[in-house]
């Protein structure tokens, strides 16, 4: 057998899954968006034209967005420690990071209903210094910790791997022509650790505009994210069109982004000679 065929017959299976059950459905959401109740665009226009749909999209990118920029601000010093910690304190890190995986998502996000509610071990912890009782369920901050928490360990995982691989000679070199460790570490270190900030920024990114279970436990409905909104018109309302045509423009306001992103990575590498990835 040649080597092309016995690829493409290890390949097929794995294809085959992959167009059944992300392929196909996704190109029959397209079709819905479009064909549901009429063929026209008039589920577009629906999305665009109702300021709710707008508020609904920029929320959620806007939630994606903080989600983002918290898991790089709590993941990116975990990742360092646990790069020059020992053995047995890397492995115990590594742990940490991986029982939230043991853990279904739903059990979690019930688990964070109580811990936040009002009399709730966070605001007791809060009433310990003077401080709350603070509404924390039904409101985006709510959200925003469920969310980060469900999402660091992919934030801390791409950042871990890249760093553990950046030869510490390289910052014992900066320190000995003159630099200070905070220098060494910003101008070396954190410039070749960026292929782990964007990797990690990317996945948290994308997996929090399509998040739901979280949302829909600890946010508003009157606060919803683009999720929530789609099961509400296709299993509240039988509106599949108008789900269809919100969930293509959540993946079309995706790819567009990874597309800036892109052409900001060719842009970089023209100027630098160097891959972004690379610097």
């Amino acid at each position: 057998m040649r080597t092309p065929l016995r690829t493409l017959v290890l390949v097929l299976p794995a294809l085959a899954i992959l167009i059944g059950v992300f392929a196909y459905p996704l190109a029959q959401s397209m079709w819905l968006s479009v064909s549901d109740p009429s063929l026209d665009f008039s589920n577009y226009v629906w999305v665009f034209g109702t300021a709710g749909n707008v508020a609904v999209i920029l929320r959620t990118f806007g939630i994606a967005l903080a989600t983002t920029v918290i898991c790089l601000a709590l993941a990116y010093p975990y990742a360092y420690l646990m790069t020059i910690a020992g053995p047995r304190g890397r492995a115990a890190l590594i742990i940490i990071v991986l029982i939230p995986f043991w853990t279904s998502l739903m059990i979690r996000s019930f688990a964070w209903i109580i811990l936040l509610q009002d009399n709730g071990l966070v605001n007791q912890l809060l009433g310990v210094f003077g401080m709350g009782p603070f509404q924390l369920i039904r409101t985006p901050t709510g959200v925003l910790i469920g969310m980060v928490q469900v999402l660091l360990p992919f934030m801390v995982l791409p950042l871990y791997a890249v760093m553990s691989g950046i030869d510490s000679r390289l910052s014992d070199a900066a320190r000995s022509l003159g630099a200070r460790p905070v220098t060494a570490f910003l101008t070396v270190f954190v410039p070749l650790s960026m292929p782990g900030v964007l990797a990690g920024a990317l996945m948290v990114f994308i997996q929090s505009l399509g998040f739901y279970i979280t949302p829909a436990l600890l946010g508003s409905p009157s606060e919803s994210m683009i999720s929530q909104s789609i099961y509400g018109q296709v299993n509240g309302l039988l509106q599949w069109g108008r789900g269809g045509a919100l969930g293509a423009v959540l993946l079309l306001l995706t790819l567009l982004l990874l597309g800036v992103l892109a052409l900001i990575m060719r842009a970089t590498r023209r100027t630098t000679g160097k891959d972004m990835l690379s610097l």
